[in-house]
């Protein structure tokens, strides 16, 4: 069994031993608490009271709503910004300002604001050894606006364009005067500077616009004189030149003139190629404004009624009827022959039409060319209108800002840029001291550091640490001679006085005792260590009641779902676990065993194969719950085998070996967890000292080890230990269990 250094175990804080010695000495931080309570009420009332109270000012752009005219501002200045807000409170803290304040309200006649005048005695010790600078040494002025500045707190108001004025002071009607007077100050100097800024705007722009009006005078007498030279006339805002009217009147008369021409030539030949082909010339416009033809058209009408009527009562050879159709006949020659003199009527427009438009195109190539030689002289008589224009633009510019500066020279024409919105009432109660909070401050503070104070000292002296489980791993992997080296360690030192009599070590080992040889090795070690006395109450039942099947009877007694087995002598403790384990399956119920050890021996007992992934591999991750139970191959008992993993990075997460067998449990009626020559410490950090039973695995046992054993699991939180003592206990093999 290792051993374990009982001088080296981790501790932690006694939370119950520190709040004992609290309560322990509760009188004196009672009575602490008390005292200084008392002295924080008697001194904040000896303190003198101070007043506080405040203003508020809304920055915004502040202009007449109407100028003098009476038309409305037609400028309109942005919102402040976070900028112009932070600059306005700096203008609030300025001296100037501050110095205005302190003349109005007479503030060096007050002892408040010039405590330096009569320096104390401590003062005066100090400036005479040159610690610190004489005060005296400052103008009174510069004095006062140093404590004045001590009691003023300007500040701006979040998300907001508001500036707060706050200030304190000893009398509450000044605490609201000074406040309220700042804020007079701020607009006058406000409005002052906008006076002034109109002022030198005027001053300004009258030698301004004098100088503007002769230089528009000037230009606009060169656009006269050159245009005059020129001989470019101005017809109109529309036209630029005369040249350019008469060119634009020439083209449209030539587009009428072409029109003309087109349409008498059209006609002509349409009504030609008409009387040509035999057709009705009726329906041509020329035909129908004919009064000539439409007369004869008129009496070829008659005619033709006549022939009708006579039709009806002669013959076609009479004579009558054929002086009727020789009438008809000479009015249809007549008609052609008045439709040939109208085509030739429209050719002889035609052709005066075409020598109109050569008239014309002569005209207008010849305006072309005089427009093309007025070009280059519109182009500078284009520049000095420009110029001209720009300097009356700028004038009229410059006249309207003349005169909107001139109705802004009154004192409340130009209010300030802030507004207020509320102002400084004369405080009722003091802002300081508040005798209250300050007296329940100071109690519960001194409450809570006394406690504190008092629960250092415990930690600092060690009375509130109490020892917990060692963080050794629960096993290191090792060979068979490493095993039996390990068995033959010197066991750790017993406590003469925490060694327990035989009654007691009897009671906690099943409440039976081994054989009569064991039990004479055991009241021999006993007698050593505590005298003959301690032997009253052996008890000498029979050996085979630390057998298999009585233990095996007990963990079905007790209703045992965990139990810990722990083998001092190594492998051949773990082979009576293994037995055990394989009773209980025998007897129907289900159980596991889960291996522990370093050695690997129950694995190498129950598992079908080697190499099968374990405890170590869940430990790691590396593999899935259910993959690491398998079938004992001689029972009905199950084994979660040592794994594959590597044993120290498994440890890493051997907190989680709890939870497993929570869940183990939750599914098996016995959870056994062999873990071989294991210690106390080891088995209390794995069970988190949990109401598990702990089985001693010790085919021979002695009476020594046995008391040390319990020791050492006494240290840890247990009481009762099992034990298992089979010699030589039966193996099974897979035809056995067939």
């Amino acid at each position: 069994m290792p051993s374990l250094d009982r001088d080296q175990h981790d501790v932690d804080i006694d939370l119950a031993q520190l709040f004992r010695a609290v309560w322990q000495r509760k009188g004196r931080i009672l009575a602490a608490t008390a005292l200084v309570g008392v002295l924080a009420f008697v001194g904040a009332n000896a303190i003198s009271p101070s007043y506080k109270s405040d203003a508020k000012l809304l920055i915004e752009s502040r202009q007449p709503n109407f100028s003098a005219s009476g038309t409305a501002s037609s400028t309109a200045e942005p919102m402040p910004d976070e900028l112009n807000i932070a600059s306005q409170v700096q203008l609030l803290q300025s001296v100037d300002l501050i110095k205005q304040v302190a003349r109005d309200l007479k503030l060096n006649e007050r002892t408040e604001f010039d405590p330096d005048s009569s320096p104390s005695a401590m003062t005066d010790f100090l400036v005479l050894f040159g610690l610190t600078s004489n005060p005296l040494e400052l103008p009174p002025e510069e004095r006062v606006i140093n404590a004045f500045k001590e009691e003023l707190n300007v500040y701006q108001v979040d998300k907001s364009r508001v500036i707060g004025i706050e200030f304190t002071s000893k009398d509450p009607k000044l605490a609201a005067a000074v406040p309220n007077a700042m804020m007079d100050v701020y607009r006058l100097l406000q409005s002052g500077a906008k006076l002034d800024n109109n002022s030198d705007a005027v001053r300004w722009l009258e030698t301004e616009i004098a100088n503007l009006r002769e230089k528009v005078r000037e230009a606009e007498q060169k656009v006269a004189e050159y245009r005059s030279s020129a001989g470019l006339m101005s017809l109109g805002s529309d036209q630029s030149s005369f040249n350019g009217k008469q060119l634009s009147d020439i083209s449209t008369e030539l587009a009428r003139v072409r029109g003309e021409r087109a349409s008498a030539e059209a006609t002509a030949q349409n009504l030609r190629a008409s009387i040509k082909a035999g057709k009705s010339t009726d329906t041509l416009d020329a035909i129908a404004r004919s009064e000539s033809i439409q007369r004869l058209k008129a009496a070829e009408s008659q005619l033709r009624a006549q022939i009708s009527d006579l039709s009806t009562r002669l013959l076609e050879g009479h004579p009558q009827m054929k002086a009727l159709r020789a009438q008809l006949s000479g009015i249809r020659e007549q008609v052609q022959a008045e439709s040939l003199r109208v085509a030739a009527s429209l050719d002889n427009e035609a052709a005066v039409a075409r020598e109109r438009e050569t008239q014309l195109l002569a005209q207008l190539n010849t305006l072309k060319a005089d427009t093309a030689r007025s070009g280059e002289d519109e182009v500078g008589l284009k520049a000095l209108e420009r110029e001209a224009t720009a300097q009356r633009q700028l004038l009229e510019t410059y006249l309207a800002r003349y005169r909107e500066a001139s109705t802004r020279l009154d004192k409340d024409a130009s209010p300030a840029d802030a507004r207020v919105i509320s102002t400084a009432i004369e405080p009722q109660e003091p802002s300081f001291p508040k005798v209250l909070p300050i007296t329940i401050v100071a109690t519960l503070s001194t409450l809570i550091l006394s406690a504190v104070v008092v629960m250092l000292a415990e930690l600092f002296s060690g009375r509130a640490l109490r020892p917990t489980g060692a963080t050794a791993p629960v096993f290191v992997r090792r060979d068979e001679e490493e095993v039996e080296e390990q068995t033959s360690v010197e066991m750790p030192r017993q406590r003469p006085q925490d060694a327990p009599p035989a009654s007691l070590m009897q009671a906690r080992l099943l409440n039976v005792a081994p054989d009569a040889e064991l039990v004479g090795e055991m009241e021999q070690a006993i007698a050593a260590e505590h005298g003959a006395d301690a032997l009253q109450d052996a008890s000498g039942e029979e050996a085979d009641e630390f057998s298999v099947a009585s233990v095996a009877d007990y963990l079905v007694e007790q209703q045992a779902r965990i139990a810990f087995a722990i083998s001092p002598s190594g492998d051949d403790g773990s082979i009576g676990t293994v037995a055990l384990a394989r009773e209980l399956a025998d007897r129907g119920h289900r159980t596991v065993l889960v291996d522990m050890t370093g050695s690997a021996c129950p694995s190498r007992l129950m598992a079908s194969w080697r190499d099968l992934p374990g405890v170590t591999d869940l430990l790691t991750g590396d593999a899935a719950f259910a993959d690491c139970i398998h079938s004992d191959h001689s029972s009905s008992a199950d084994i979660v085998p040592q794994g594959n993993a590597d044993i120290r990075q498994a440890m890493r997460g051997a907190d989680r070996l709890s939870m497993i067998v929570d869940a183990l449990a939750d599914v098996y009626d016995v959870v056994l967890v062999e873990c071989g020559p294991a210690n106390a410490d080891g088995v209390a950090r794995l069970s988190r000292n949990g109401h598990h039973e702990i089985i001693l695995s010790a085919p021979e046992p002695q009476a020594q080890e046995l008391a040390e054993i319990m020791i050492a699991f006494e240290d840890v939180g247990y009481t009762d230990l099992v034990l298992l003592s089979v010699k030589n206990p039966p193996v099974r093999r897979a035809r056995d269990a067939a």
